[in-house]
């Protein structure tokens, strides 16, 4: 039980009243009646925290099983009221961890009223957390007391990387690959043959399939000829290696590159499995840490998750000769093989660059690097005219900003040269980028 904001006032007015009866009495009668005053309103105080007992708010707390990494997610807290009107202070005991939009939450109810109350998450690391009790102030009928207590809802949660992502992708890709749309796109892209269907104004003519048009029984002269639609060829292999090495430890927008490469690499494999293909994943540092066989089915992406979301970056330098030499010895067949890392420069990454080296002709390498997006906030921001010191300093990290990115630009250039595919975008851009990138080689047969 807690005393309210009125019944510190009232405890003043007490003071106040002292005063006066001081002034028009004696002393003694004026201490004893501050005295009674006092007491009645401390008896008035426990009665009416007393009473809040029997008609305490009731609160569940709903949120998701399985939440995203760096996504907002949202908790529902569902209030209801009983007999009496009630004034409300809700606290939740979410894990420190997480950034919240709202941490208490406070609210009128008439009686007899169910509400909901909403607020939202912001888990910036993976793994399992504990998430605590509610606690639960609710102000008496008479506003003397506050009735404070605890409503037993601890559980753990776990974090997982950004599953809103993939749920809005596979929306995407399903709506892509479905009715005219998908036709549309069919026609004339691929090798593999999918259906025939009738001549529209603008197809190309090369594929009239002039055979199963004759065969129409009974065709008039003005029935339209069949065009063979394809489709890309399914049942590919590509394989995923997600670097966790020293270079992936570091921070973009408050996660971890690694969290950034993992999102990615659950999108590409998304992608790839609704396309059809067969889908390996390998995460490595000075050895491969986690192999995961290619497979394909929808059924695969739930293995995906399930294995690569409690693995964390380590602080130690990768061996991409090693995690190369392991591809080939797994995969005998041709393959996309997409490298997730970072590039700083060519020394620097000149073991990168060999490595890939090796991968062509008999495979098809991809480089996909996460490049922080401060680093291009520095070397495009404008310099002010004024010679001050802040703008020296500012001088300099533009400059270093500039070299970082021409020696990337260096690394890059040489990948192309030894026939790597190269994709380079923001750490928060790239998962998309490199989705659009996959379907584009799908469409023109490269793989």
């Amino acid at each position: 039980m807690i005393p309210s904001q009125r019944v510190y006032l009232l405890l003043i007015l007490g003071i106040a009243i002292a005063f006066i009866f001081a002034i028009f009495f004696s002393i003694p009668t004026s201490f004893v009646i501050t005295l009674l005053f006092d007491a009645v309103v401390l008896v008035l105080m426990v009665v009416d925290g007393l009473r809040v007992r029997r008609d305490r708010v009731q609160v569940v707390r709903e949120l998701q099983p399985r939440l995203s990494v760096g996504r907002d997610n949202l908790v529902v807290v569902r209030v209801t009221s009983e007999k009496t009107k009630a004034l409300i202070q809700i606290h939740d005991d979410y894990p420190t961890e997480f950034g919240v939009s709202d941490p208490t939450l406070r609210a009128t109810f008439p009686s007899h009223t169910t509400k909901e109350f909403t607020y939202t998450v912001h888990p910036t690391q993976r793994g399992e957390f504990a998430w605590g009790d509610i606690q639960v102030r609710q102000l008496g009928t008479w506003g003397l007391a506050w009735s404070d207590w605890k409503i037993p809802q601890s559980l753990k949660v776990r974090v997982y990387p950004d599953l809103v992502g993939l749920r809005s992708l596979s929306v995407r890709l399903t709506l892509q690959s479905s009715g005219s749309i998908r036709q549309f796109r069919r026609l004339g892209i691929g090798t593999e043959f999918a259906e025939l269907r009738n001549y529209r104004t603008g197809d190309d003519l090369r594929f009239i399939d002039w055979k199963a048009t004759a065969r129409r029984v009974g065709a008039s002269s003005n029935t339209p000829p069949f065009v063979r639609v394809l489709e890309p060829e399914q049942e590919q292999t590509f394989l995923i290696l997600l670097d966790r090495g020293r270079l992936m430890t570091a921070k973009v927008h408050n996660l971890q590159r690694f969290d950034w490469g993992l999102n990615t690499t659950l999108s590409l494999a998304l992608a790839g499995l609704h396309r059809g293909d067969r889908v390996g994943v390998g995460v490595f540092d000075r050895q491969m840490h986690t192999w995961i066989s290619p497979e394909r089915g929808q059924q695969h992406l739930s293995t995906l998750i399930d294995r690569l979301t409690p693995i964390q970056p380590v602080l130690l330098e990768s061996d991409y000769i090693g995690a190369v030499t392991h591809v080939v010895q797994q995969q005998s067949r041709r393959a996309l093989v997409v490298i997730i890392t970072d590039i700083v420069d060519v020394t620097a990454s000149s073991e990168l660059l060999a490595a890939l080296s090796r991968l062509t002709p008999r495979y098809l390498p991809f480089a996909v690097t996460l490049r922080d997006p401060q680093v291009d906030v520095l070397a495009h921001t404008p310099l002010s005219v004024e010679g001050n010191s802040g703008d020296v300093t500012a001088a300099y990290r533009r400059a270093v900003a500039l070299d970082l990115l021409a020696q990337r630009q260096v690394a890059f250039a040489q990948l192309k040269q030894k026939g790597v595919l190269v994709l380079d975008a923001p750490a928060n851009q790239i998962a998309d980028q490199l989705v659009e990138k996959y379907l584009r080689l799908k469409a023109r047969n490269q793989l």
